[in-house]
């Protein structure tokens, strides 16, 4: 498998769990990008979700891990971006079923609803799981018509 580096933004509400999942990523052994936001003052979370995307389809990074308060800012704006396929999750088990289902390249975590210990293990399920393929890849074709 090839070496993965994971590309994590933020706005403002998910700037201090971004941070620490980054730590956490980096602790797994794993490179990381951060595409920001660098600070708590209030921001714009499209621009963080577009420069974190389009450092992945650029091969900048392979997956990435997008924070904000619900997590839907950060998805709606990634999935914007052709090549990008964002899940918002809040379990583990939606997020590995995201890798493994729908071949999600982006998880979105909503800061606002989810602890630090269950952002881990959700971030943990991602990276661990892995796209089926099967019945799964004419499905996942369809969204990149």
């Amino acid at each position: 498998m090839p070496e993965q580096i994971i590309a994590f933004a933020a706005d403002h509400a998910g700037y201090e769990l971004k941070n620490r999942l980054r730590k956490a990523a980096e602790q797994m052994g794993l490179k990381t990008i951060d595409c920001g936001t660098n600070g708590a003052d209030s921001v714009d979370y499209p621009d963080f979700a577009q420069a974190a995307g389009r450092a992945i389809v650029a091969g900048e990074a392979t997956l990435g891990i997008f924070v904000c308060g619900s997590g839907t800012g950060m998805a709606i704006s990634a999935n914007k971006i052709p090549g990008i396929r964002a899940a918002n999750a809040w379990t583990a088990d939606i997020a590995k079923l995201a890798r493994e289902h729908n071949n999600a390249n982006v998880l979105c975590l909503p800061a606002r609803f989810v602890s630090e210990a269950d952002a881990e293990a959700i971030v943990k399920a991602f990276l661990s799981a892995e796209f089926q393929g099967g019945r799964h890849a004419a499905r996942v074709g369809k969204i990149e018509c």
